[in-house]
């Protein structure tokens, strides 16, 4: 839902509040500029809401659990932020681009991403998961904010290119400490570019906590840019869907950039190398459970008369399926070649990398000698009883 009317982008320019619709018990908040936006989630709109943020909170406990039996290198959890994302990624058209920090699994899982290709970098088969152009999303930075650059580039691009699409960066609250997101949100408002900056405030950059960083609300840096910023309730997925759709609406109109700050919690580690407990007190972590996006959509649904025992077990239901699914894809993943590391290197080969890959060769090759019949584990021939060669 899009409407033309203008004035609706006011809560655009509100980063001083504090934007709810559905409260942490469930009640659901009048706002006159934003109910417009999400007039068409109805019921049964909540329900699939609620069954999106309970599969992606399973399989994330499901990745969580593969890396802990040693199937995957790394993965770093979403738990907490399931509204964040599966708001703001529901508000995206198929023709929008998102770019996101390495935590989107949610995201990647709205766009259309398979079990196998959110696995394969964790599990270090691959460089990269999927074909960004088949799922409108970019594969996932490490470089922290980096993603911010891409997304105002292609952004840029498009509006060059005359179409009413536009891109979406997500970032974390250390990231806006970052060079590349403030370089980002420069071009972003010089060049009017239709790009929503999405950071998702979890509180805790790694150990460091957001009030050590930012003395005031992140989404007041926006205003440093000329860009608009709103702070969002981010474990309130209607909230941040309706906030997305103005932000996407604005910048379809050719209006520029928005900041949007979903005030949220990393439930779990940074990634599961990490342990929370020793920056972060118990009490902070129970705090915060009592503001879970999911209970609260739920709560909604039990006052609207929706059976919540059949909504859970129906939602349950399909979180189980995609959980086994996401296990058995770990079988699927192949071991790259090792000569593949050479791929997508460069657009057009050339000499440099033509003769690294000729060294690599020659060095891969030993390991084929030594293995072969008749040799020793250093290449050479065996001896036979005696001494005898």
């Amino acid at each position: 839902m899009t409407p033309s009317d203008r004035h609706a982008t006011g809560v655009l320019t509100r980063p001083d509040e504090f934007v709810q619709l559905i409260t942490p018990t469930g009640e659901r908040r009048a706002d006159p500029e934003l109910d417009r936006w999400v007039a068409d989630i109805d019921t049964d709109a909540l329900r699939r809401l609620h069954r999106d943020m309970s599969v992606v909170r399973r399989l994330d406990t499901e990745a969580t659990a593969l890396q802990r039996q040693g199937e995957l290198g790394l993965w770093p959890p979403l738990a907490g932020q399931e509204a964040a994302q599966i708001g703001s990624a529901r508000a995206l058209r198929d023709d929008d681009f998102a770019f996101s920090s390495y935590r989107e699994h949610a995201v990647a899982w709205v766009r259309g991403v398979g079990p196998a290709d959110l696995l394969r970098v964790w599990r270090g088969a691959a460089a990269s998961g999927w074909n960004p152009y088949e799922h409108g999303m970019a594969v996932p930075q490490i470089i922290i904010g980096a993603q911010a650059l891409h997304a105002t580039g292609w952004a840029m691009g498009a509006r060059w290119d005359g179409t009413d699409a536009a891109a979406i960066a997500y970032f974390g609250d250390g990231a806006t400490s970052e060079g590349d997101v403030n370089e980002a949100l420069v071009f972003a408002a010089s060049f009017d570019a239709p790009v929503v900056f999405f950071c998702q405030n979890n509180q805790w950059a790694i150990s460091e906590p957001v009030g050590l960083q930012s003395k005031q609300p992140l989404a007041r840096r926006a205003d440093g840019f000329g860009i608009p910023g709103v702070r969002v309730d981010g474990n309130d997925v209607l909230a941040v869907m309706a906030t997305t759709r103005v932000a996407l609406d604005r910048a379809r109109r050719g209006e520029g950039p928005t900041f949007i700050e979903a005030v949220t919690y990393r439930m779990g580690p940074h990634t599961t190398a990490d342990d929370p407990k020793r920056y972060r007190a118990d009490d902070e972590v129970a705090e915060w459970r009592g503001r879970d996006p999911i209970a609260r959509v739920a709560a909604l649904l039990a006052a609207s008369g929706v059976d919540v025992a059949d909504l859970e077990r129906d939602a349950t239901e399909e979180a189980d399926r995609m959980a086994a699914d996401l296990r058995a894809a770990i079988t699927s993943i192949a071991d790259p070649e090792p000569l593949s590391v050479f791929d997508h290197v460069y657009a057009e080969p050339n000499v440099h990398l033509e003769r690294q890959r000729e060294h690599y060769t020659r060095y891969l090759a030993q390991f084929d000698d030594a293995a072969a019949p008749g040799t020793s584990a250093a290449g050479t021939p065996a001896t036979t009883e005696g001494g005898a060669r």
